[in-house]
């Protein structure tokens, strides 16, 4: 799609590629080291990848824990996902991985984690 910012990653810097997939920082970060991984087919959504696309998403989803973990010792967890369709919060259709660092003390609770999406649910 010639308007999808994710259509063309040659103008984007990445930080890591793996087959069909490649890595950038969020423009919009939600903690320090936010990243997206991002198909490189334009696809909506996590529920229109490919088999191989998945595959190459939770492999590069493993390194870039396993790197953010050893150059930042203050991570102390992580969350991960996607966000399918306007509902679910969306703003780019074309389907990408969020992976959000954590440290201690970044929220005031975090019990629930992504449960926050309504904050009213994120307590239990």
């Amino acid at each position: 799609m010639n308007d999808c910012p994710f259509c063309r990653p040659e103008g984007l810097e990445l930080v890591a590629e793996l087959g069909t997939v490649y890595a950038i920082r969020d423009g919009y970060p939600v903690t320090a080291g936010h990243l997206l991984v991002i198909p490189r087919r334009h696809t909506p959504d996590f529920f229109s990848l490919t088999e191989e696309e998945k595959r190459d998403t939770l492999s590069l989803l493993d390194r870039l824990w396993r790197e953010a973990l050893a150059s930042d010792p203050t991570i102390s967890g992580f969350n991960v996902g996607m966000n399918c369709g306007l509902a679910a919060g969306q703003t780019i259709p074309h389907a990408h991985t969020h992976l959000i660092p954590r440290r201690d003390g970044d929220t005031p609770n975090p019990r629930g984690g992504v449960r926050g999406v309504i904050p009213e649910r994120m307590s239990y």
